[in-house]
């Protein structure tokens, strides 16, 4: 076993054998490897690109335009985008000024805050935003979590002033949490909220939300402030006694809502919004309590209008700026906490209604705005004698649409993992707390991407009949061997958590090829091709391998390892150490040298009369 039986001749020369040779790139200074490596992180947009070899006036301009998306299409706004934008935005403001309504009494706020957050944070974002899209308002969710939270600390009925001030302050520091993610570029921890957390996290907020609505269907006084199902349904069934049977049939037939409804949502003040800088609370004891919430309900947030704006941009064929929408939210956010308002974001209820009524830009959210002022100063009155019961019916018939379950059985028929964690959002969310599921989801979604790093896939790689292409042998089994040489991917880059997991899985699949019947095993090849990076504890994992493969009198091949993965490998003097003529462009190029280097081996039998053939 092992090529301690043959001997090479004195003039083979591998190198020569190289369609392609390898080449090393040159050295990089560290301070301009390391702006490269940050540029790339944080602005792979290459926003200040358009910057250069501009005069001042014209940089002066394009940052007022990057910073107020406004000032760029504004000057081509015309009639028609016009008419478009005001029949989308009078549409949009019809659905604002209930749900605004029905969202503030989740989140155990005055309804009147739903119409405020509908007015001011709109004429924020057409200024800032990026989006052509997307109708700013107040979303389900984040009202759940706001009540929620809150709702731990602070009483809404015993202490309704307190409970308010630290709501504004909550969004005051989810203004603050996004602006910074936008400023700083740092867009990328929205990433970790997956496909699978948001569609288990939304329908089970949305669930919750159904749940509780039942306060207000069956016309309970006294209601639980928990949010876990358990205790909703405990709160509900204890009280069969105090169920009004004439609000749950209002609830269901909106028919008789206004006949015999007597449970009204109270006087809305006439007016626009009070300035509430002053009620911000930056004191004691309820600090923490209102930065944590307001981070979690940043980043749920900025991922659902994010997204939302993502989506309906790509029906529409036009790029928007992520780093600028989490500037825009922050602002209209801190605008808002400022001026009486609560948490918004870009729901997407409402931004369907924006993007189907023809919405053209921005405008149409100025257009709702002004619908909602015109409501404030003129209308509110009139809302005086709307049923809370079809408030619950409003919200129920919001939520029914975030319960995707179409999209929970695709993930169970693609990936069962990302089922599983999509599924453990909405139990945690239904059976514990909103921010227990969040919080369950995301470290599962974490774990996976440290287990796709820590446990790399490493395929055996064969030889397509009639070809040079060379693939995974159980994804294609009608793969050839190359008798003599195993093949290796290793199928990600080699860091201090996979090096010794990937040095025992190489060592493995040699135990396994030199244990199989008649092995002729000689040389054993890396694919570097998937290896985008490799750190210290990298290349002391592929020495201590090559060690092991000295022992055994087999020899190590690396093919297709990219610049920075060769860089290091030279600076570290592993290349001196294997030898540049074993390292390989190409799978191919590299079993070609093996094959020739086997077939033109001597056994040393014929120069010692000692040789024993057991390959």
């Amino acid at each position: 076993m092992g090529n301690k039986d043959y001997e090479y001749p004195a003039s083979m020369n591998v190198e020569s054998r190289k369609t392609h040779p390898v080449e090393i790139p040159p050295p990089q200074p560290f301070f301009k490897s390391l702006k490269n490596t940050v540029k790339e992180t944080l602005f792979p947009d290459d926003p200040l690109g358009q910057f250069k070899n501009q005069p001042p006036c014209k940089k002066f301009i394009l940052g007022l335009q990057y910073l107020f998306p406004i000032f760029e299409w504004g000057p081509r706004y015309t009639l028609d985008f016009f008419k478009s934008d005001l029949i989308a935005g009078i549409t949009i403001a019809s659905l604002a000024i209930p749900q605004g309504i029905s969202y503030a009494k989740l989140a155990n706020l005055p309804p009147i805050l739903g119409l405020y957050s509908s007015f001011v944070p709109p004429l924020v974002y057409a200024v800032m935003g990026s989006s052509r899209d997307l109708a700013v308002g107040t979303v389900a969710v984040a009202s759940l979590l706001i009540s929620s939270m809150l709702g731990d600390e602070v009483n809404p009925t015993e202490n309704p002033t307190l409970y308010l001030h630290l709501a504004f302050t909550a969004t005051f520091f989810t203004g603050i949490f996004e602006a910074a993610l936008g400023i700083f570029r740092l867009g990328f921890v929205v990433d970790f909220l997956s496909h699978a957390t948001i569609v288990g996290f939304m329908g089970g907020a949305a669930t919750v939300v159904i749940l509780q609505q039942l306060k207000g269907l069956l016309g309970l006084d006294h209601f639980t402030q928990s949010t876990d199902v358990i205790s909703v349904l405990r709160s509900v069934f204890t009280q069969t006694h105090e169920w009004r049977w004439e609000s749950a049939v209002l609830g269901f037939c909106f028919l008789f809502y206004l006949l015999g409804s007597r449970f009204l949502i109270g006087e809305l003040k006439k007016g626009l919004n009070p300035v509430s800088i002053m009620d911000l609370s930056f004191g004691a004891p309820y600090l923490s309590t209102a930065i944590k919430t307001g981070i979690i309900t940043g980043v749920v947030s900025l991922a659902e209008g994010i997204a939302v704006g993502r989506s309906f941009a790509m029906f529409k064929n036009y790029h928007i700026d992520g780093n600028k929408e989490m500037i825009a939210f922050g602002m209209m956010n801190i605008v808002g906490s400022c001026t009486s308002c609560y948490l918004t974001t870009g729901p997407f209820s409402r931004s369907a209604v924006n993007f189907n009524a023809g919405c053209k830009t921005a405008v149409s959210n100025i257009v709702m705005a002004l619908a909602v002022m015109v409501t404030l100063l003129v209308l509110t009155p009139l809302f005086h004698y709307t049923p809370l019961v079809v408030l619950s019916s409003i919200i129920i018939s919001a939520m029914l649409g975030l319960i995707d379950y179409n999209a929970a059985i695709h993930l169970w028929h693609v990936d069962k993992f990302d089922f599983l964690v999509c599924i453990s959002a909405y139990f945690g969310v239904v059976f514990a707390s909103v921010e227990i599921g969040l919080v369950i989801a995301v470290a599962l979604s974490l774990l996976r991407v440290l287990l796709f790093v820590a446990r790399p896939r490493t395929l055996v790689l064969g030889n397509i009949p009639d070809s040079k292409i060379y693939r995974n042998v159980e994804q294609y089994t009608n793969t050839d061997t190359v008798p003599g040489v195993l093949i290796l991917d290793l199928g990600a880059p080699i860091y201090f958590a996979n090096a010794s997991y990937l040095r025992e899985r190489i060592s493995r699949w040699i135990n396994d090829e030199e244990d199989k019947l008649n092995s002729t095993l000689q040389y054993v090849i890396l694919d570097m091709g998937a290896v985008g990076n490799i750190d210290t504890s990298g290349i002391s994992m592929l020495e201590e391998v090559k060690k092991n493969l000295d022992r055994r009198d087999l020899k190590l091949v690396l093919a297709n390892p990219g610049a920075e993965v060769t860089k290091k490998l030279n600076k570290s003097k592993f290349i001196e150490t294997i030898g540049q003529e074993w390292i390989f462009l190409t799978v191919g190029e590299a079993v070609e040298s093996c094959n020739y280097m086997l077939h033109s081996c001597k056994p040393k039998s014929a120069i010692d009369g000692s040789f024993s053939n057991n390959v």
